[in-house]
C-alpha cells in the first residue's frame, strides 16, 4: 500500500556533496517524522537526522554542520543534502517514516522503510 523510493546516491571524492531523495507513494493521509539512516559494512544502522511535518530537524553529532534534511510535504519527498562528505560517511542510507494511511472509511498508521540507496566517498 505504500512504498518509499531513494535516489541519489553514488560515488563522490572527499569534500564532494551529494544530495538523496525519498518518495513516498501509496494511499497516504499523512507522513509525519521522516528519516534517513545509514548503515556501514558491519555496523549497526544509525539515525542519521530527522525532521517532523513542521520542519523540525535534528541530527547526529558527526554530521551536524555538514548535511541538511528538508521535505516537500506536498510531493511526499524528503531530502538528505550531504556537503563536505568524508569516507567514514561511506554507507547505504535508507529512508524511514511514520505514516497515516487511508483504511476503508479511516487510517491506519504504519512505519515503512525505503530499499537504502549506496554512497561511497573515496578518492
Amino acid at each position: 500500500q505504500v512504498q518509499l523510493v531513494e535516489s541519489g546516491g553514488g560515488l563522490v571524492q572527499p569534500g564532494g556533496s551529494l544530495r538523496l531523495s525519498c518518495t513516498a507513494s501509496g494511499t497516504i493521509f499523512r507522513i509525519h517524522d521522516m528519516r534517513w539512516y545509514r548503515q556501514a559494512a558491519e555496523n549497526e544502522r544509525e539515525l542519521v537526522a530527522s525532521i517532523t511535518h513542521g520542519g523540525g530537524a535534528k541530527y547526529v553529532d558527526s554530521v551536524a554542520g555538514r548535511f541538511t534534511i528538508s521535505r516537500d510535504n506536498t510531493n511526499n519527498t524528503v531530502y538528505l543534502q550531504m556537503n563536505f562528505l568524508q569516507p567514514e560517511d561511506t554507507a547505504i542510507y535508507y529512508c524511514n517514516a511514520d505514516l497515516e494511511l487511508h483504511q476503508g472509511y479511516g487510517y491506519t498508521g504504519t512505519n515503512q522503510w525505503g530499499q537504502g540507496t549506496q554512497v561511497t566517498v573515496s578518492s
